[in-house]
């Protein structure tokens, strides 16, 4: 198993890691009938594709002995209707000074355009992503 989720009322989840015991909650947000408290599902969802494609560009990096610390990404969720579900994710990958050649940029943003939650996405759901270099 990988986690445990409880019910804990009020459109509220625990949400419990097994291997690390790190614990999130999880929070309907307020345009679904929810109190917008903490991340929603899709939320997590959105944030996740962002988290999975910073990690596998530092995964690359360090195979080509870059560093990638101090990189930022901004995640927008964009939702949509009938049937509600995520409609958009949008990606801004913002990058501190560095002296990245043109190569190595394309093949740090392939790794990110390849990591597993963005293949994992189902295709109608439109990923738009930026990188600012």
């Amino acid at each position: 198993m990988t986690a445990t989720i409880v019910y804990e009322g009020n459109l509220r989840t625990s949400c419990k890691h097994l291997d690390s015991g790190t614990e999130i909650i999880t929070d309907a947000p307020k345009d679904n009938h929810g109190n917008g408290e903490a991340f929603s599902p899709t939320d997590l969802v959105a944030t996740a594709l962002g988290s999975c494609m910073l990690s596998i560009m530092g995964i690359k990096a360090r195979q080509m002995e870059l560093t990638l610390e101090g990189t930022e990404v901004d995640i927008t969720k964009i939702m949509v209707a009938d049937p509600r579900r995520i409609g958009e994710i949008i990606v801004c990958i913002r990058f501190p000074k560095n002296d990245f050649s043109d190569k190595d940029k394309k093949i740090l943003e392939n790794s990110a355009m390849t990591c597993p939650v963005f293949l994992s996405l189902h295709p109608d759901v439109k990923k738009t992503v930026e990188f600012i270099w």
